[in-house]
């Protein structure tokens, strides 16, 4: 097999870990390919030095590559997808953050997952993306977002108005901090700390979040992900703020967004125990109710 591996800092704690993953791929005879940022930190901080070719940010894995492996928490699994984008490279994401609803599982299962990739034993769940687009290209290259497309106001008490059009048919002017468009797959991140529903990962549709109406009535909204969502940003000053996914520019007020499906999806493995419903119930602690 060829492996990737892509990471961020990680705390000591992991180091036995990562000695253990490392050894466990070497013994399997995988080809393994680092991102150069994680190859630097583990020789420079962890004295461990795999054996294995670079990529950097500009020459993504090969197409070639079996599976990308993701070791950190959400925010890493984010970041690792910008680097899988439309290759279809499927993703394993080691959870060494806290959450953890992308990158699901533990770097002591490293034995039994390498076990599960070589018999076959998972499935791919195809998770949608967002693309973003502006005027001025505001994120161009990589305008892809695989939680959320957000717009919310700047460093001030005022409110924007956020004006949205769905199919070129107007929805609503949100006068709010904020509006989220989520995935399915974002509905269990920024979307749900404001009040936004939870949406199973292949459902199909995208989800609509206000932060902070100031109209109660503004409530989250289920659109199908093939709509074509135009937002308009208006407010006092000259710049809201713009993000997609863990990335974050400043736009300039009168500008308009265009948030539409993106063409491809990431292709997240999933392994015999572990779920979307097992991780909900695990993650959000349902069911610790003595009552149950």
């Amino acid at each position: 097999m060829k492996i990737a591996l892509f990471g961020r800092d990680l705390d000591p704690q992991f180091f036995p870990d990562m000695k253990k993953l490392v050894s466990v791929l070497k013994a399997n005879n995988t080809e393994l390919i680092l991102h150069h940022r994680f190859y630097q930190f583990l020789k420079e901080q962890w004295k461990c030095t795999p054996e294995g070719k670079i990529f950097s940010d500009t020459d993504k894995p090969a197409s070639d590559t079996d599976y990308f492996f993701s070791i950190g928490g959400d925010g890493t699994f984010l970041e690792a997808a910008s680097y899988v984008r439309e290759s279809g490279i499927p993703v394993v994401g080691f959870n060494t953050g806290r959450l953890g609803f992308l990158a699901d599982l533990s770097l002591e299962e490293i034995e039994n997952v390498i076990q599960c990739l070589s018999d076959g034993n998972y499935r791919i769940e195809k998770r949608s993306l967002l693309e973003a687009k502006t005027g001025n290209k505001l994120f161009s290259p990589n305008n892809y977002a695989l939680n959320e497309v957000t717009v919310h106001k700047m460093d001030t008490s005022s409110m924007i108005t956020i004006h949205a059009y769905l199919d070129n048919q107007f929805l609503n002017s949100y006068w709010a901090d904020g509006l989220i468009i989520a995935t399915p797959t974002g509905s269990t991140a920024y979307s749900m700390s404001v009040g936004g529903p939870i949406v199973a990962p292949e459902s199909g549709n995208l989800i609509i979040t206000p932060i902070a109406p100031h109209n109660l009535t503004n409530r989250p909204l289920v659109i199908h992900e093939n709509i074509e969502i135009k937002l308009k940003v208006d407010g006092r000053g000259d710049f809201c703020r713009a993000s997609v996914d863990y990335r974050s520019e400043k736009m300039a007020l009168g500008s308009e967004m265009i948030i539409r499906k993106a063409p491809f999806s990431i292709h997240v493995v999933k392994f015999p125990k572990h779920n979307f419903y097992s991780t909900l119930r695990n993650k959000l602690m349902w069911g610790l109710d003595k009552r149950n």
